[in-house]
């Protein structure tokens, strides 16, 4: 069954022309001067991968999707194995690997290092020093390059050794600041990725002065509650940044790692498909302008594993075929929501009479698309206030929905927890 949906899906992207790499206009071009990531589709949508070296065909097929954005580890023990010495040269690969397709990283400068504390997570004067001359030796090395340097991941739980310490990690954050303003004063340094929105950790973050040092606030908001329940979090989180960022500070909310695994109880491909399309949009809406999704492939085969099930693409690589990984739902929908928005901003949300109801309005250069949903688990017949004329409707996966017509009063749709895009067919309104 699975082969036969995935063939009539290729036929469908290759049929349409949406399977194939976005023509020369589309593709994206490096800017005169990196800056922290715009909320245009889509260059603020990403994917967490666990490789310095993409097998063949593996980065166009990530490219392809949509993804311009990867975030991987820089391993600190990794590339100073020893001491005072660094090699960064599995990095250069990657770094390479990425230009190609122009494509940005968000490197994670992690965790800890055996020659320094005992291997714990740095809590001596010496190994934060030692931490903090590897960053800005990582950061001169790829200034300009368009890196987003993150401070640790997850130190709010286990990757924090021997157990989480806020304290030592602020002083951590503080000696890396430091160092990489020193060295290269317009990188752009981001922190905590915490697992999931700490209040409590982040708040202590913000009072120990790291609001000083970083360019925006990074989070990973899991749940396995749908994506929308992230937006009092959201909120809560923005105003915790007012109360301690610098007086004209703009302080923006990342979210660095948030996915769904498909192991999960009551979840399963098509369900991780449509929360994928829903978290980035979501996060559009609370002015969340990164979204990275974990993660890119299955980390492997085991059913009940929740840690293997993440990925958009399943775990087997098939060298010499096209594609290298079977897409689930999830790859689909994400290039449905990179083609059918490219270029595209979120204007505003369309306030509709439940709020269970989602319509959310995009504009480029005079031109509109709209996109919607409901949370609710069963479809549920609306009138969308849309502008009169004919429309095209693409479902979540970039399966085609028919045109249909919208009156004075507007366009009559079914609403699904699957988003519909809604494509006009006649000259854009404002």
């Amino acid at each position: 069954m699975r082969k036969r949906v995935l063939v009539g899906m290729l036929t469908f992207w290759l049929l349409t022309g949406l399977g194939e790499m976005s023509r020369c206009e589309d593709k994206p071009t490096a800017p005169a001067g990196w800056g922290l990531p715009e909320a245009v589709v889509p260059q603020c949508l990403g994917v967490n991968i666990h490789f310095t070296d993409p097998r063949p065909g593996e980065m166009q097929m990530l490219a392809e999707a949509g993804f311009r954005w990867i975030r991987m580890d820089l391993s600190w023990s990794g590339t100073e194995q020893r001491k005072g010495e660094y090699d960064f040269s599995a990095y250069d690969r990657l770094m390479e690997a990425l230009q190609k397709y122009q494509i940005r990283a968000l490197l994670i400068l992690d965790y800890h290092n055996r020659f320094y504390d005992k291997g714990l997570s740095p809590y001596t004067e010496e190994g934060r020093e030692a931490m903090a001359r590897w960053a800005a030796a990582a950061v001169r090395r790829y200034q300009g390059r368009g890196v987003l340097w993150e401070m640790y991941n997850e130190p709010n739980i286990g990757f924090w050794k021997p157990k989480p310490n806020v304290q030592h990690y602020i002083l951590l954050a503080r000696e890396v600041g430091k160092a990489i303003r020193q060295a290269a004063p317009k990188e752009l340094y981001i922190g905590p990725a915490t697992s999931q929105i700490d209040m409590k950790f982040l708040e202590a973050c913000f009072q120990g002065g790291l609001l000083e040092y970083w360019d925006a606030v990074s989070v990973h908001p899991y749940r396995q509650t749908p994506p929308e329940t992230v937006r009092p979090e959201y909120a809560k989180l923005r105003t915790l940044i007012n109360q301690y960022a610098p007086q004209g500070k703009q302080i923006p909310i990342l979210s660095g790692e948030w996915g769904y695994s498909v192991a999960w109880k009551n979840f399963d491909e098509t369900k991780q498909g449509k929360y994928l399309a829903r978290q980035f949009l979501v996060n559009l809406l609370c002015e969340v302008s990164l979204s990275i999704w974990y993660d890119w492939h299955d980390d492997g085969p085991d059913p009940k594993e929740p840690e293997h099930h993440f990925g958009v693409v399943r775990h087997p690589y098939f060298e010499g075929r096209q594609p290298v990984y079977d897409p689930k739902p999830a790859y689909w929908a994400a290039k449905t929501l990179s083609s059918q928005l490219r270029g595209f901003r979120l204007a505003r949300q369309i306030q509709l009479d439940s709020e269970e109801d989602y319509l959310l309005h995009f504009q480029r250069d005079g031109q509109s698309r709209w996109v919607a949903w409901t949370v609710a688990e069963q479809p549920k017949e609306r009138k969308l206030p849309l502008p009169e004329g004919q429309y095209q409707l693409f479902g979540y996966t970039g399966h085609p929905l028919g045109t249909r017509a919208a009156g004075p009063d507007g366009l009559q749709i079914t609403l699904t927890d699957a988003p519909h895009y809604i494509i006009p067919l006649f000259g854009d309104k404002p």
